[in-house]
């Protein structure tokens, strides 16, 4: 058991619980997944009788702010009118039940694969991608710094959630989260690579059914090649990935891909982004995104006092405080806030 003492209720079934949780994870687990104990975090906590470390992970993120705004988080189609089209929470949620599909079969652990998913996008800022290279250009013009969605998610678990305390999560969750995306560091743990993976996995192909019932695409617009290794639907293509993913990854002791499913799958990535990420309809909204998200960049790097305080004490580090305030707005708030600067207020006399 752990050295720490509990100072919570107690009873029979909390006082055994992590006993049983280690014995079942050595029964059950595969070799190199990660185990639940002890709990690596920066700052030690007494432990719980009811939940694992990463059960605890995977609470204190939906219990977040942050979580909660990812409901009006632009996913690719920027405030659509239609209930159907993915934001950047039902994303979030796809991408973490298909991981633990993974994790399961392959015998990882499931409570951190969950917690990793839920977290992964938490610093993604309002319109996607878009929204993204527009702060990281200002900021790159202005400080000479850069913005990455990956790098704030991490920011945000450790320095913005409760008022400057931060979630305290377990160093495992912390660099899957870090690690989630291609530009970052491969993550430590095999559960963290699944969430890599299946991400761009989800990502791909919802944005193709959110694309077609857009009328952005065409379903006879797909690629052939890929689309007949893979399937002609988005529920076949996922099925075949993840199936891939798990007869791949059990035969190379690590989270891999076939050669085919993965040619298939960047065949499709590199179609979306000509068409869809970066074609006609995007690059028509981009205008208009870089118009909103500079106007109000510029603004409160200039007007700095009208900055709300999101940790305890003002950081004197202007550049984190703009980009902390523009990144975690929803789309909603964010063209408000545009709004209030730019149109007139009506006169009543």
């Amino acid at each position: 058991m752990s050295s720490l003492t509990r100072t919570h209720p107690t009873g029979p079934v909390a006082d055994a619980f992590e006993a049983r949780v280690r014995e079942i994870e050595e029964a059950t687990l595969a070799p190199q997944a990660t185990r639940s104990y002890p709990a690596l975090r920066e700052r030690q906590e007494e432990t719980c009788g009811l939940r694992t470390p990463f059960q605890r992970d995977r609470d204190r993120i939906v219990h977040s702010k942050a979580f909660r705004r990812l409901k009006h988080k632009t996913q690719v189609f920027v405030a659509p009118e239609g209930d159907h089209y993915r934001t950047r929470l039902t994303h979030t949620l796809e991408v973490t039940q298909v991981s633990r599909t993974v994790a399961r079969a392959l015998g990882l652990n499931e409570d951190l694969t969950e917690a990793i998913g839920l977290g992964h996008d938490l610093g993604h800022p309002p319109f996607g991608h878009i929204g993204e290279d527009v702060i990281d250009r200002c900021v790159k013009q202005r400080f000479g710094r850069r913005f990455r969605h990956h790098e704030h998610s991490l920011r945000i678990v450790e320095r913005l959630e409760r008022d400057g305390a931060g979630l305290n999560l377990t160093e495992q969750v912390r660099d899957g989260i870090a690690g989630h995306s291609g530009r970052a560091p491969m993550p430590a743990t095999p559960e963290g690579r699944i969430v890599r993976l299946l991400d761009r996995v989800a990502y791909i192909n919802h944005d193709i059914d959110d694309a077609v019932r857009a009328g952005v695409l065409a379903e006879a617009d797909l690629p052939r090649e890929p689309i007949a290794v893979l399937g002609a639907t988005g529920p076949k293509r996922i099925d075949a990935l993840v199936h891939d993913v798990v007869e791949q990854s059990a035969r190379a002791g690590d989270i891999a891909q076939g050669e085919e499913a993965g040619a298939a799958m960047a065949a499709l990535r590199s179609f979306m982004f000509e068409r869809v990420y970066l074609g006609p309809a995007a690059r028509a909204e981009h205008g208009k995104i870089e118009l909103v998200l500079r106007s109000l960049f510029d603004h409160y790097t200039a007007h700095p006092e009208q900055l709300p305080s999101l940790l305890p004490e003002h950081d004197d580090d202007l550049a984190a405080r703009v980009t902390d305030y523009l990144a975690g707005m929803t789309d909603r708030y964010c063209i408000r806030q545009f709004q209030s600067l730019a149109v007139p207020n009506a006169f009543d006399p």
